[in-house]
């Protein structure tokens, strides 16, 4: 995608185009084989620390570019573009992140915001598990108040990049009887004791994007408290809209990747002595894939806008999250179909596109959830 979101400063248009060269050229020529070894995208971390990318939603008080929500929406489209595995690993990064920002005091932020902005300290964020997904209230982890701290126990599951975090954001319950309002945010460290993860799901798509259960039976320090007991579930769904914005930015990647590698082949790929893109059938294939591309960016550039004036915008950010990953679905096999038995093979990116995106209806809340979202906004 060359047309850059209107209203970018000068200095972002900037930065978007740099983190775009980037990931041209870092990133995509590694993306295939990371998908075959399914090895961590580890090696990418320097670069995008050096870029200040792993801070791109941090202000510049703690270590960020301060960036507009429209730039990172930018960046993040330009990295999944290029390689969804490292789109995944940065925007876990963000979630744990956000969680600090949103949820911490001063001194919890001065400790580790800085480190991860510059790729000195990665992070995860757990909410996630085997028996609450959808509804976070029906949670099972367990930070129990006592000398030195809280004790937390339970387990979490399919949380990206949990295994190979410094830190990771923990959502427990301190109060069983409240409910959501129970809910408490605690920052846990790689090599605190009692603290483990299992080894790295094996996934359909995203497979240097590693995800993991993680095991905690740890005593967590009180400084390691983010923000009041019981403030725990307002700051994860804060974190989630903001989260939802940067999956659709994923899908808007991935999608146009997609797009932009079936307008090539039509133009090439002759039938019966005509290049595929003179068919009108194959023209308004194309014609719908844009089109719905085109809107899918749209929403997702107003929830991102609405974010950077500080409005609410969960609604709109389910919105964009629900039509982006259900679009790029669509365009993505239709780009497939239009590559016919090749696009099915892995001599070309298209079967990846497919995988990779497969994940988008389900996490930071699925489809559904995320019509139920806009049903209770819209019924308030």
């Amino acid at each position: 995608m060359d047309t850059l979101p209107e209203g970018l400063a000068a200095e972002e248009v900037a930065v978007v185009e740099t983190v775009r060269r980037f990931a041209a050229e870092r990133l995509a020529p590694a993306a295939q084989a990371i998908d075959e070894t399914a090895d961590f995208v580890a090696p990418h971390l320097p670069g995008l620390g050096q870029l200040g990318i792993l801070g791109m939603n941090l202000p510049q008080a703690w270590g960020g570019p301060g960036v507009s929500p429209l730039a990172l929406l930018a960046c993040v489209e330009a990295i999944a573009g290029a390689c969804g595995s490292t789109a995944s690993m940065l925007t876990a990064h963000f979630l744990a992140t956000d969680s600090l920002l949103i949820g911490g005091d001063d001194a919890i932020r001065a400790r580790y915001l800085p480190r991860a902005a510059l790729g000195e300290a990665l992070g995860a964020f757990a909410l996630t598990e085997p028996q609450a997904g959808s509804n976070p209230a029906d949670m099972r982890c367990r930070a129990l108040r006592g000398d030195g701290g809280y004790r937390l126990t339970g387990t979490k599951h399919f949380i990206s990049n949990g295994g190979h975090a410094d830190f990771v954001v923990v959502f427990a319950k301190t109060d069983p009887a409240a409910g959501h309002r129970g809910i408490s945010a605690f920052v846990v460290d790689r090599g605190t004791p009692g603290f483990a993860a299992g080894p790295p799901e094996k996934t359909m798509g995203l497979k240097g994007g590693h995800v993991f259960e993680l095991s905690f039976d740890c005593t967590v320090p009180e400084a390691n408290r983010i923000g009041d007991e019981g403030s725990g579930f307002r700051t994860a769904m804060r974190v989630l809209d903001n989260g939802r914005v940067e999956v659709a930015a994923m899908c808007l990647g991935l999608a146009q990747a997609a797009l932009d590698a079936a307008r090539a082949w039509v133009k090439e790929r002759a039938v019966g002595g005509q290049p595929l893109a003179d068919y009108q059938g194959i023209q308004w294939m194309l014609a719908d894939m844009a089109t719905e591309l085109r809107a899918a960016r749209l929403l997702a550039e107003d929830a991102a806008r609405r974010r950077g004036r500080g409005a609410r915008f969960t609604r709109e950010a389910a919105m964009a999250k629900l039509f982006a990953s259900e679009t790029a679905a669509k365009v993505a096999d239709a780009a497939l179909q239009l590559h016919g038995g090749y696009g099915y093979t892995r001599q070309l990116p298209l079967e990846r596109y497919v995988r990779d995106l497969r994940i988008m209806r389900i996490y930071e809340g699925s489809s559904e959830i995320q019509r139920n979202i806009i049903a209770r906004e819209l019924l308030k």
